[in-house]
């Protein structure tokens, strides 16, 4: 899978967070989603200030990322060519400039004496309206193609907690190997979990790659 355009999908613009009130309130409303905080951390279930979600969630993007994108759904480009909007025709086309926001990806910045190793994680959220709809999917391609073929890294790892069994069975549906297991490190509603941890080398992803192209007969 190539991506001749390096901030777009198939669906999707990627495009950096900003520090503008509406990128604030987007994570914010992100962070404080209950369901999408429990399935993405074991840290104990509590309301969200947006003062904690800007200084921490929003700084971390922004200063410990080697990638941080939002996830922009681009406008209607059919219904712009029937109302003869021509501003919203040339975002869908060329820009993230307006569209609607959908989610956040990231990738660890592995700094100072890790920087050789050529390692990062994946962090990834989407809003609750646009879940199991294989956006989170096609993000994850995306990000592992910019990580392998763009920036030039050797692994890329990805956690889940393993009641969140939707992540699991898609991050081994998409070539990731179950590389650890931390038994029974977190409590999670009333019971003991499992920590587990994900990885792809750059040689597994491009066979993977080979292997799709012969397949689609690319």
């Amino acid at each position: 899978m190539s991506y001749p355009t390096p901030l777009r999908s198939q669906r999707l613009i990627y495009r950096a967070v900003e520090d503008t009130p509406e990128d604030e309130d987007f994570i914010h409303s992100i962070q404080s989603d209950p369901e999408a905080y429990a399935n993405s951390t074991p840290a104990l279930p509590k309301p969200q200030a947006k003062r904690d979600t800007v200084n921490g969630y929003k700084k971390s993007l922004m200063e410990r990322t080697l990638l941080a994108a939002i996830l922009v759904l681009p406008p209607d480009s059919g219904r712009a060519e029937e109302e003869g909007d021509e501003r919203a025709k040339t975002d869908a086309g060329s820009s993230a400039g307006s569209g609607t926001p959908i989610g956040i990806i990231s990738l660890r910045k592995e700094g100072g004496d890790y920087a050789h190793h050529r390692g990062t994680s994946i962090t990834l959220d989407i809003a609750r309206p646009y879940r199991n709809q294989g956006y989170g999917s096609e993000a994850i391609h995306w990000v592992l193609h910019w990580a392998f073929q763009r920036a030039g890294l050797h692994r890329v790892e990805i956690q889940a907690l393993s009641y969140n069994e939707g992540a699991v069975r898609l991050y081994e549906r998409l070539g990731f190997r179950v590389e650890g297991r931390r038994r029974e490190a977190f409590w999670h509603d009333g019971k003991w979990h499992d920590d587990l941890v994900f990885g792809m080398l750059e040689r597994e992803w491009r066979e993977r790659q080979t292997g799709r192209e012969d397949v689609h007969g690319n």
